[in-house]
């Protein structure tokens, strides 16, 4: 007789697009546990935090009824994880252990120009972290922010407001970052041709308002008035109608433009980050920065804010070179490394692959599962 197959790790990710996406499937694809996924498409991600958790314990439940309990479960901060385990009451059995992944938060979360924080959210954030045994961030900075932020949500309530809670939970969380595809870009970087002139700048950021686009073509016409020669490539996902900065830069720049828009083909993405020289982040927000990593990868050069989670991607000894202080900082930095081009150093590309490689990832992850099979 077979041996019986191991019980299941549940994945559960109620927004299950974008970079939730690739980090559920990188992580399931290097895992050596079983990975089952119980997923919602990603879009309306108010509704999945208030409503997701319906849909989700209806997927459970099916799930229970084909086969074993699972052995542990790893759920996204999208999931309202204490109604999530309340649908389940009485069919979920209660020893297994549930995992909060936290791969942003809605509290440290800049709000849009025109809107007004919403504490609701942010809430149910917290609720979950209390229903969890442990709670794991991608950043040493998100975990930071996340709950040096804390108090002043609370202290917002009138009472009962539980304070003390804040270190019993921080003593139970961990930072495990993000994992890239090394492989499949060093597969690229084999095929690539021969970078061309002049250099190429590279965004390949989320096309939204955390990210400031608004400074990063500030810089580029500055560059440009300045007569210093690049191309630029702006790829990176837009979620909503193209914002104004965009569609000016569009016309601004037209002459110096290889590529506009998200590539859909990860192949084409991919060959696009292996050609890059350069690629720069002017965000105001960032908790991880899987973008940044993947053009490391491909070989560009890395301008970044001396802050968010930056420091943490680079190591020390190349802070100097690859972060900057203030605007002046980037754009005598930028100049430099365009009338100097050079790729991202061997040791920094190493320290990507050792460091955010999914397969060490993944091992990481699964030790700090602790799944019971």
């Amino acid at each position: 007789m077979a041996a019986p197959s191991p019980r299941p790790v549940w994945l559960v990710s109620p927004y299950h697009t974008g970079s939730h996406r690739s980090w559920a499937e990188g992580y399931a694809s290097h895992s050596r546990h079983r990975i089952v996924p119980l997923t919602m498409a990603g879009r309306f991600w108010k509704w999945r935090m208030q409503g997701g958790p319906i849909e989700l314990a209806a997927q459970a439940r099916q799930r229970l009824a084909d086969g074993p309990p699972p052995a542990a479960i790893l759920v996204t901060d999208m999931l309202n994880l204490p109604v999530w385990l309340g649908l389940l009451r009485g069919d979920l059995p209660a020893d297994v252990p549930v995992l909060l992944y936290m791969h942003e938060n809605q509290l440290t979360y800049p709000p849009r120009p025109d809107e007004k924080p919403d504490l609701t959210y942010g809430m149910i954030n917290w609720l979950s972290q209390l229903a969890a045994e442990r709670v794991i961030f991608n950043s040493e900075y998100h975990r930071q922010s996340w709950f040096a932020s804390l108090p002043n949500l609370l202290k917002h309530f009138p009472d009962y407001n539980h304070l003390q809670e804040i270190d019993r939970v921080q003593a139970r969380s961990l930072v495990l970052p993000v994992g890239i595809r090394c492989d499949a870009i060093h597969q690229a970087r084999a095929e690539a041709q021969p970078r061309a002139e002049p250099p190429l700048i590279l965004w390949n950021q989320r096309w939204e308002y955390d990210k400031r686009p608004d400074r990063f073509f500030q810089l580029l016409y500055r560059l440009a008035e300045a007569d210093i020669p690049f191309r630029l490539a702006v790829a990176g996902e837009n979620f909503r109608q193209q914002p104004v900065e965009f569609v000016d830069a569009q016309k601004r720049l037209a002459s110096r433009i290889v590529q506009w828009g998200y590539v859909e083909s990860a192949q084409a993405y991919r060959a696009l980050l292996c050609q890059a020289d350069l690629v720069i982040s002017t965000a105001d927000h960032e908790f991880f920065g899987i973008s940044i990593l993947e053009a490391i990868a491909g070989g560009a050069f890395p301008l970044l804010p001396n802050r968010l989670s930056y420091p943490e991607l680079i190591p020390a000894e190349l802070h100097l070179a690859c972060l900057y202080s203030d605007e002046d900082d980037l754009f005598d930095k930028a100049v430099h490394l365009l009338r100097h081009s050079r790729p991202a150093p061997p040791s920094l590309r190493s320290h990507v692959q050792e460091a955010f490689d999914w397969p060490v990832v993944a091992a990481a992850y699964d030790r700090g599962l602790g799944s019971r099979q």
